[in-house]
């Protein structure tokens, strides 16, 4: 039986299966793509960047059989999923309008002559991609590496093989290249072959940090450039002047997004004294007026984790944590349903020697903290493994950009829960990772600063 497999989380059924490529196919698929990577060194990128626009005209055509095909692999709701696509159609039009600017050499005053780097495509980059966003995952590797002339082989998730196949679907279909975005279905060993091979010269991941750690190990052994964009266990400090009113809207989806299965969602709520009941409340009305159901139909709020196995893993989790004296104040009805959802809940008194202290909760468990001040917000905040997103809820704006300042944390936002864009850099520190993906600084990831200097003067 395939590993790569697409069950509908909210039936158990298995509507697709996707067989392994063989090692000839796979060295096929390689060489294709780096011989396009020779040919596209000295193309215009102007002219990658107008085939990134028809990619997003591409999505925009296609966003209802996109968004329908992510809700049957990984669950979420429709209109998430919709979201997700028009995310997607921000990022390729970013990079399809700012691309070919922002990849201009840039001069270095030098005293030793006129000086200058380029910025050069360097070859094949290997993405290996989590399913908890599979259009959105790809999309972020592939745009910036696109236009900068970097082909990509993609490894997706193993539950997410359909949107892996649609997404180079349409990456042709808007006029790329054969060899621009190569979907392959590798089994481990052939994942470790491919890092090794002389021809992909960049290893981007998203996903666990156990799989990030694999990787890392394979990419380093090979003296191949990564980034690591691992878990979160993001903090969500409430401020003593959190105005009620954007306290309640941020805490709206903060942790619910996507069934909580986001590695930036606000998974650590640490409040001050006089806002805690507060807070407790409105994440409870929040969570028991979720409606559970078909993630296809527009009325749910409440779908489905993305498989049984996750729901296991975070049950486990869940009765770790209780054993090591977490209590519940809130845990979503009993749902009667074969589908694999968990119901959320929200819990407190979490001590520092309890199992989950510093682990991820991927699905819809709040964790929420009392803290007597700012100082020992921060300081909670911090002691963490992780160091990916975090939110600041007060009023005082200037303030509380002094509080994000003194977060450990690659990503913080100002009176709202964590977002994504073409134009904001996107990535962590600690065990979550390490460079960026997005904006300016994603693109020049897997790019040559190419030093170039003229030096004629000194020696006539």
């Amino acid at each position: 039986m395939s590993k790569y497999q697409s069950i509908n989380p909210y039936t158990n059924e298995v509507f697709a299966s996707y067989e392994n490529p063989s090692d000839q196919q796979i060295d096929e698929a390689i060489n294709l793509s780096h011989t396009l990577y020779k040919k596209m060194r000295h193309e215009s990128t102007t002219d990658r960047a107008k085939i990134l626009q028809n990619l997003a005209d591409t999505l925009r055509d296609h966003k209802d059989e996109f968004a329908e095909l992510m809700t049957k692999e990984m669950g979420k709701v429709i209109g998430e999923s919709k979201e997700e696509v028009d995310v997607c159609i921000n990022i390729c039009e970013y990079y399809a309008n700012n691309g070919p600017k922002l990849l201009e050499p840039t001069p270095l005053p030098s005293p030793l002559g006129n000086a200058y780097y380029l910025k050069q495509a360097t070859g094949v980059v290997l993405a290996c991609e989590p399913w908890n966003f599979p259009l959105y995952q790809v999309i972020r590797v592939f745009a910036p590496n696109f236009v900068v002339g970097n082909p990509v082989i993609l490894k997706h998730a193993h539950n997410v093989p359909g949107s892996a196949a649609l997404i180079t679907k349409l990456v042709k279909k808007a006029g790329a290249s054969e060899g621009s975005l190569i979907n392959l279905y590798p089994s481990y060993d052939q994942l470790a072959k491919i890092i090794a091979d002389p021809r992909i010269q960049g290893v981007a991941l998203t996903g666990s940090e156990r799989g990030g750690a694999s990787v890392a190990a394979e990419a380093g052994k090979n003296l191949k450039k990564s980034t690591m964009e691992l878990g979160g266990n993001d903090a969500f400090i409430v401020l003593d002047d959190a105005d009620p009113t954007v306290l309640r809207n941020v805490l709206f989806d903060a942790r619910t997004y996507n069934d909580g299965q986001v590695c930036t969602s606000s998974k650590r709520m640490i409040v001050t004294s006089s806002c805690y009941e507060e807070v407790l409340k409105m994440l409870k009305d929040r969570f028991s007026s979720l409606k559970a159901g078909d993630p296809l139909d527009p009325g749910t709020s409440l779908p489905p984790l993305n498989s049984e196995q996750a729901k296991q893993k975070l049950q486990k989790q869940l009765d770790a944590a209780l054993e090591g004296g977490a209590e519940i104040y809130y845990q979503y009805p009993e749902i009667n349903h074969e589908g694999a959802f968990f119901r959320p809940v929200i819990l407190t008194n979490v001590t520092k020697d309890n199992p989950i202290f510093d682990q991820e909760l991927f699905g819809p468990i709040a964790v929420v903290y009392e803290v007597k001040d700012e100082a020992e917000a921060i300081a909670l905040a911090n002691d963490s493994s992780y160091g990916l997103g975090s939110s600041v809820i007060g009023a005082d704006i200037k303030h509380a950009e002094e509080v994000a300042a003194q977060i450990e944390t690659g990503m913080t936002v100002i009176n709202g829960r964590w977002i994504t864009s073409g134009e904001l850099p996107f990535g962590g520190v600690k065990k979550s990772g390490y460079g960026r993906e997005l904006s300016q600084l994603g693109l020049m990831a897997f790019v040559n600063e190419h030093l170039v200097i003229d030096v004629t003067k000194n020696n006539q």
